[in-house]
């Protein structure tokens, strides 16, 4: 058990930096993973559900891992889950680049990082609140500032890596050199953890009561905003992890995984402004915005035929999504200050399960059947049988058949790929309703409220005491 106070703590910068990598860590994992999901499809013959179930399970992987985690972190301490955390992300890339040979340890190598992934989490967050008690907000958004930092680095690695040596080596063993850069920043911060002392987390030291925290998860407030949450991290991070292959199919030969790296480079900027945006439009008016804006990025990225067009739809999606994740969160802190860690950790954790258990799933489905009802007639009696596209044939449609069929395949992918994006689009109609409805209600409640009685947003009494800044405590994100 982690014993140390922070006040005699002179290692807190390397913990915190070994926190940042570890975070590195787990977003290189998520893009790589985005960028070599047609590579496994094509060695291992997996249909796109296939691939959703292993891009899902590094998302509820997560969130099995962050929720058992947040319950023993006071317990086992956040040294223990660190060092779990780095042996998890050395044990599944291992699997993933030296042992894979089917969809079964593939998606057992995914599931192992994703376990470490939460474990990463669980333990970043109050460390970096307890190493740091007088500037909590600024340090945790440093610190999650390398969520997308993390994005760019493993994207651009992979992409370097394609143009360098991808003649040097067959394409099955090029996609495991890319899942090896993971063993990177897992090393580095592994060494940063030997010999350091841990302090315990501020509830431990604190002795806080957690009866009236678990009560704030029944509020219906909250239970709305947790729905909100399914549905904006299905909006950001679904998109995310199939981005690869969808704009392959829009635009074939295009590079999908420098649309993430663009993307998380412009998050990356931008959530440095959320506070300012926040202050001038409250926090449901800057997630209104964010979802209008989210919802038309889908929309045209889902009628993108060219690279530039596809770069443009991508500028306005991601600068939708920015947003979605910390002003969620800080949304949360703000009404709901009792609630603490645990609403942020449920929050966070339930939004990646419904991305991972749900969403990315549904992707992968909504993709196979499109593409199966846009496959022209010739082409669809050669690779349909009993109802179901067998992907061998497909696979050998794509590289030896006519040019006929290879265009036939090329216009169905494209029509999936574009009838899937507007698909997740529509959930902007919903949160739209959902947000305005909010936002009003918090307009009369402000209007009705005694002049002399100071109120929370949303009408909820106000906590002056510990009431939590909007994002001083991040659940884990964007994370897979």
């Amino acid at each position: 058990m982690d014993t140390t106070s922070p006040e005699i703590l002179p290692n807190r910068r390397r913990l915190f930096v070994a926190s940042c990598a570890a975070l590195v860590a787990t977003a290189m994992a998520f893009s790589i993973r985005a960028d070599i999901m047609n590579d496994m499809k094509g060695e291992f013959l997996l249909n796109d559900e296939q691939l959703g179930w292993i891009a899902g399970a590094g998302i509820w992987g997560f969130t099995i891992s962050i929720f058992v985690w947040a319950a023993l972190i006071d317990v086992l301490g956040m040294r223990t889950a660190l060092w779990m955390a780095c042996l998890g992300h050395i044990i599944g890339s291992t699997i993933i680049c030296f042992l894979a040979g089917s969809f079964a340890t593939l998606f057992v190598g995914w599931l192992i990082i994703a376990l470490a992934n939460g474990m990463v989490e669980a333990s970043i967050n109050p460390l970096a609140a307890t190493v740091y008690p007088d500037k909590k907000t600024h340090m945790l958004n440093v610190l999650h500032a390398w969520w997308p930092g993390g994005l760019v680095i493993g994207g651009l690695l992979g992409f370097g890596l394609s143009k360098t040596i991808a003649g040097t080596m067959s394409p099955e063993a090029l996609w495991r050199v890319k899942v090896g850069f993971v063993y990177l920043p897992a090393v580095f911060y592994g060494i940063l953890l030997l010999g350091q002392k841990f302090p315990q987390t501020e509830r431990v030291q604190q002795k806080v009561s957690t009866s009236a925290m678990f009560l704030e998860a029944l509020r219906p407030g909250f239970l709305i905003l947790l729905l909100c949450m399914f549905m904006t991290a299905s909006m950001e991070l679904g998109p995310n992890q199939w981005i690869a292959v969808l704009t392959d199919k829009l635009v074939k030969g295009m590079p999908g995984i420098l649309v993430l790296v663009y993307g998380s480079g412009l998050m990356f900027l931008l959530r440095f402004f959320a506070g300012p945006l926040v202050h001038r439009l409250s926090a449901m008016g800057l997630l209104i915005v964010s979802t209008i804006v989210a919802g038309v990025g889908l929309v045209l990225l889902s009628y993108s035929a060219t690279v530039g067009v596809i770069f443009l739809a991508a500028t306005v999606l991601y600068v939708g999504t920015a947003y979605f994740w910390p002003t969620m969160l800080g949304t949360v802190a703000e009404r709901y200050p009792k609630g603490g860690a645990f609403l942020l950790g449920l929050m966070g954790g339930s939004g990646m399960a419904i991305v991972g258990l749900v969403a990315v799933p549904l992707m992968g489905r909504c993709q196979d059947k499109y593409f199966q009802a846009s496959l022209a007639e010739p082409v669809k009696q050669v690779v349909v049988a009993e109802g179901k596209v067998d992907q061998a044939k497909v696979q050998e449609l794509r590289t030896s058949g006519a040019d006929e069929a290879k265009q036939a395949l090329a216009d169905a992918d494209r029509d999936a790929a574009a009838a899937t994006l507007r698909w997740v689009a529509s959930l902007a109609i919903v949160l739209v309703i959902i947000f305005g409805a909010i936002a009003i209600k918090d307009k009369a409640s402000k209007a009705a409220a005694p002049p002399a009685v100071a109120t929370a947003a949303g009408g909820e009494p106000s906590q002056e005491e510990g009431q939590a800044e909007p994002g001083a405590q991040e659940g884990g994100e964007e994370q897979a």
